[in-house]
């Protein structure tokens, strides 16, 4: 049974819907109008005009604007409140953290009014896999009771599996492999509420901060960020694996992190297409990609990488000796940002992913491993290729159906609030524990349960919110 604990946090004001995006909508404006709104410097004046129109943007330097309220909660500032931070130590450090009992719920933010969350920085590393992804993050928009953002906070941040490991992109940066920072931006127009809850058997300390501006009321309504989490463990043969669907445009597709817990044994995993259906694309999609590395921006393969809009943080090899040669790793986790090349949909949007990979390779002389092969594995595209040239010895290859254990975090804009599907902490924390090369890789400072008396130990000496 989850024990909550909440811990109000509010602040009040009014709000412009301003964002680290052009202010205007996402899903409301035109490739001329973005284009419009990163060119034009509005300064005096102009900014009351600009503001309504939907111009303006935060992230050009030169651009002022002394109606956005400039906010940041913390556990050292945990109203939000002007000219309240550190007030509980006297101006010097007094509360920089708090430790979750398990099960306990904290809000981190309640604020009321209307703006635009900007900047999350939280720091949850040294834990294990499965006490990490079992911390829930939810943000309720507007009064709404159900969320419209319900995920593990990891995979908020772009890192599927429970695991923490640096990279950096467009929208979310880990640095240093600790650090974790989200520049999405959440406008709201009535209120926010951002909760997080320990559905872990052990204490976690838990740092935080939250960088957001509150701004006044314009006509247009901003464009609300969803974030939902899936899981199928495994996947079904011939079904395409869900990252999203079910939301109601307009809106825009932001992007995905997408883990693959590779469990079939055939020699690569990443041969399915990524396809995306909007606004009434029946059977077939309007996008459909290549192959799932193709989709990342990589070519042959899936190494460790990371670029603004694509890359691949987690990719860990499975320690075995039956698993050398093989070109799949145990745990892998991309990212995919379609900022400069937009996902609109006005009505609908559901994106797949196949799970298609590369067959077995069988030679002259293996005949009846290659027939008891054929006959245990659909083949997906041509069919079975038997080739001649160069590889003269090989009987037959073929890109075949799979199932593997995938996950998928997506980021969809949306110009009204709607809940999403609320994450299963259950489902997302089975199967991820660490594999027995990362443990030897790991530092270790002390045992689980020397980490855990010290987190009740500090839950003591720094004290809880509003119980001080």
């Amino acid at each position: 049974m989850v024990k909550r604990r909440d811990f109000l946090i509010n602040a009040s004001g009014t709000t412009v819907g301003l964002s680290a995006f052009p202010t205007q909508s996402l899903a409301s404006q035109s490739p001329s109008e973005l284009g419009r709104a990163d060119s034009r410097r509005i300064s005096g004046a102009d900014t009351e005009n600009a503001s309504t129109r939907g111009f303006g943007n935060v992230l050009d330097p030169t651009y002022i604007d002394p109606r956005l309220d400039s906010r940041s909660i913390s556990f050292e500032n945990p109203t939000g409140a002007r000219g309240s931070g550190g007030k509980e130590g006297n101006g010097r450090k007094r509360h920089p953290f708090y430790t979750l009992d398990p099960g306990e719920r904290i809000m981190l933010a309640e604020i009321t009014g209307a703006g635009t969350i900007r900047h999350f920085w939280t720091m949850l590393s040294g834990l294990p896999p499965e006490v990490a992804r079992a911390l829930r993050l939810e943000v309720f928009y507007d009064g709404l009771t159900e969320p419209s953002v319900s995920v593990p906070i990891l995979d908020f941040f772009g890192l599927p599996h429970g695991r923490v490991t640096e990279y950096y992109s467009a929208l979310i940066s880990v640095n240093n492999g600790r650090g974790l920072n989200s520049c999405i931006p959440m406008p709201f127009r009535h209120s926010i509420r951002m909760e997080l809850t320990n559905e872990s058997t052990q204490h976690v300390g838990l740092f935080y901060q939250i960088d957001y501006t509150l701004e006044r009321p314009i006509s247009d309504v901003p464009s609300y960020l969803h974030v939902a989490f899936r899981r199928e463990n495994p996947t079904t043969l011939l079904r395409d694996f869900v990252v999203t669907e079910g939301l109601k445009g307009p809106g825009r597709l932001l992007g995905c992190s997408v883990g693959i817990r590779v469990i079939d044994e055939d020699p690569w995993y990443g041969e399915g297409e990524v396809k995306i259906y909007r606004d009434g694309d029946g059977k077939f999609p309007t996008y459909c990609g290549t192959g799932l590395e193709d989709y990342v921006g990589s070519a042959y393969g899936m190494e460790r990488h990371y670029g603004p809009y694509g890359g691949v943080p987690i990719n860990v090899n499975a320690p075995s000796p039956d698993a050398i040669g093989s070109v799949n790793p145990k745990f892998v986790g991309f990212y995919r940002w379609h900022l400069p090349d937009p996902i609109m949909f006005s009505e609908e949007i559901r994106v797949t992913i196949q799970q298609i990979g590369g067959s077995k390779e069988f030679k002259k002389g293996q005949e009846a491993a290659y027939a008891a092969y054929k006959a245990a594995h659909i083949a997906a595209g041509p069919g079975w290729v038997t080739y001649t040239k160069p590889f003269h010895d090989t009987l037959g290859l073929a890109i075949v159906e799979r199932r593997d254990d995938y996950c998928a975090t997506a980021f969809v804009y949306c110009r009204k609030p709607q809940p999403v599907p609320r994450c299963n902490i259950e489902l997302a924390v089975r199967d991820i524990g660490l594999l027995p090369g990362e443990a030897k890789e790991a530092p270790v400072r002390m045992s689980a349960r020397e980490e855990e008396q010290l987190s009740i130990e500090l839950k003591k000496y720094w004290g809880r919110p509003g119980k001080r």
